[in-house]
């Protein structure tokens, strides 16, 4: 699956990324680390390698819980948006997490981006209820929300771990029946 608006394109991470990724993220590290998810002490560790982690991204959007994507800008990889946690049947929902290189904050391209994934989630997958967890203090995250008027419902203590300790959360989640038209059409 591929979303396109223009130079900006959503298609599958691969394990061909492994360069493009490993630079955008050794350029980052300043501006990621402080929201990058860690593995908790005597949890089960995470992928030590890209392909690794790709792999085991691709088995689970093979059985229909996650999307992972590649954000590229005019052919360059800036970042990664992930649709996790994808539950059917009575609920019908998902949970949408992203990171961006920091040169190409504040261009309204990970909004853009979210927007697109959600409209994704709603009209190609038929989900109901998608929803986005953000740290208090991460304020170009919470940007996005605010500008696609994705609504706060809830705040989530010791959420998830991140930057090696367990991190608050405020919660924000939209619905089908409060953008009919899709996220896309606020913008």
């Amino acid at each position: 699956m591929e979303l396109t608006h223009g130079p900006l394109r959503l298609r599958p991470i691969a394990v061909s990324d492994r360069r493009a990724w490993r630079r955008v993220r050794e350029r980052n590290v300043a501006w990621l680390s402080r929201w990058d998810a860690t593995t908790p002490p005597g949890a089960e560790s995470r992928p030590r390698t890209f392909a690794a982690m790709v792999r085991g991204m691709h088995r689970e959007a093979r059985s229909g819980r996650q999307l992972p994507f590649a954000v590229e800008y005019d052919g360059e990889f800036i970042g990664q948006l992930t649709v996790n946690n994808v539950v059917r049947g009575s609920a019908q929902f998902a949970s949408v997490g992203y990171w961006i290189d920091e040169s190409y904050a504040g261009r309204g391209l990970m909004t853009r981006a979210v927007a697109m994934a959600v409209d994704h989630c709603f009209f190609g997958l038929r989900l109901h209820r998608v929803e986005i967890a953000i740290r208090p203090e991460n304020q170009a995250s919470l940007r996005v929300v605010e500008k696609l008027g994705i609504p706060e419902y809830g705040f989530a203590p010791r959420y998830l771990h991140i930057d090696g300790e367990w991190r608050d959360h405020r919660l924000f989640a939209i619905t089908r029946e409060d953008c009919p038209k899709g996220l896309e059409s606020r913008l």
